[in-house]
């Protein structure tokens, strides 16, 4: 993995880069629901440097908003005066965000582009570790590596059980890096909240170093179904009262995979309407409550997939500003084969070139099915799932394959 070096720490408060008075009415509130505090566990809370706290600190208690109630072992032992407790009441009413510090958005704007998708080096190793678990065509890998190095965005498609959600969520593997996400950003006042550590997969971040920031491997979103209007948008939490960022700006410098496009709560044309311009020109625009527009970075690997006809998803236009579109089909009988070799490897399963043929047969004349690269994996979980429940041994031939289909399939597909 690649070495990172730490973002330094601001030693005053007009390197945060955050109004003071921003900063100040955080830290009012984080003290006024703490009760007490240590300056240095004030720092921690933060996520800012003890010189920072302790200029924010000298200036509450010059307004007369915080003293200090003793001193453990040369640090200050704060809290909040019956004016301070006041004040955080009214801040706590206009706004609840009690989190870590934000960075600016010209902080936050600078470093997504410094670490953007388009710089990571993708090389042909990468990629090919990346699918070594899939049976791909050369071609395939090859176009795939050629996507990924874009840095824009991809469009799988092709019949249902192709492997296009196996792939797409394969793609963010490539990358091996680290990259760094604020908490939150600040604008005009604004509290907008940015790492998610249901999504973001954090690192154990530097020492020392501007602790208002996250080191994470770089960000995988997968949305389906579920995806609505609404998230494509600032979120903003009525009684909280500050932003959550948009699936696109908590995935960006990684890769938004868009599972089953066609099928989600918010129409094709919809998505693609909003997502025109940030396609095609990488920026991304986000409105606050009262109308103002925000201008942000929209770097990340975008991956459509679907198993619907494209043409009927999307019109030209917006296709156009696809670049890469792959088409991903069922197996011949080799790589069939080539598939149940591998699992049975994966799942110490005797390998029977027989049995697969009869399945192969089986499938092709009996079911009339097409030989759908996921139908290894499922048949071979049926004959676990059966042998587990009789108490034996899992095995791989002719009568396990036979009734696993039997189980599989619908009888009126015969």
């Amino acid at each position: 993995m690649t070495e990172i070096a730490a973002i330094p720490a601001p030693q005053n408060v007009e390197e945060v880069d955050v109004r003071q008075s921003s900063l100040e009415d955080l830290t009012l509130k984080v003290l006024y629901l703490s009760g007490e505090l240590l300056l240095d566990e004030l720092a921690g809370k933060l996520r800012l440097s003890f010189a920072v706290v302790s200029d924010l600190f000298r200036s509450l208690r010059r307004a007369e908003l915080c003293e200090a109630k003793g001193m453990v072992k040369g640090v200050h032992r704060i809290t909040t005066t019956m004016q301070g407790r006041s004040r955080a009441l009214e801040l706590l009413a206009q706004n609840q965000y009690t989190g870590p510090a934000p960075v600016s958005l010209k902080d936050y704007v600078s470093r997504v582009r410094a670490q953007s998708v388009k710089n990571f080096p993708v090389r042909p190793p990468l990629v090919e570790k990346a699918f070594e678990h899939l049976v791909l065509p050369n071609r395939i890998v090859k176009q795939l590596g050629a996507a990924v190095i874009s840095g824009t965005s991809i469009f799988l498609h092709g019949p249902t059980g192709t492997g296009k959600t196996s792939i797409a969520e394969a793609i963010p593997s490539i990358y091996h890096d680290l990259v760094w996400i604020p908490y939150a950003v600040e604008v005009d006042a604004q509290i907008i909240t940015v790492f998610d550590p249901i999504l973001h997969k954090q690192q154990e971040n530097l020492e020392d170093g501007d602790g208002r920031w996250v080191l994470c491997r770089r960000p995988r979103v997968i949305v389906g179904g579920e995806l609505t209007v609404e998230m494509l948008d600032l979120q903003f939490h009525p009684v909280s009262r500050f932003y959550s960022a948009p699936v696109q700006m908590k995935a960006n410098n990684g890769a938004l995979i868009v599972d089953d496009f066609g099928r989600q709560r918010i129409r094709p044309e919809e998505l693609l309407n909003r997502w025109t311009v940030p396609l095609d020109r990488r920026i991304d625009f986000l409105t606050l409550v009262g109308g103002r527009k925000l201008e942000i970075p929209f770097d990340l690997f975008v991956v459509f997939a679907t198993n619907l006809d494209p043409a009927q998803l999307a019109d030209e236009a917006f296709l156009r500003r696809i670049h890469n579109k792959i088409k991903l089909d069922n197996l011949d009988r080799e790589q069939f084969h080539e598939v149940f070799e591998r699992l049975c490897t994966r799942f110490e399963l005797k390998y029977e070139r027989s049995a697969v043929d009869y399945l192969v047969d089986l499938l092709t004349t009996e079911w009339k099915q097409l030989l759908r690269p996921c139908y290894p994996l499922d048949l071979v979980n049926h004959v676990h799932w059966t042998a587990q429940y009789a108490g034996e041994s899992p095995r791989l031939d002719c009568e396990t394959l036979a009734e696993a289909c039997r189980s599989y399939f619908l009888n009126l597909t015969r």
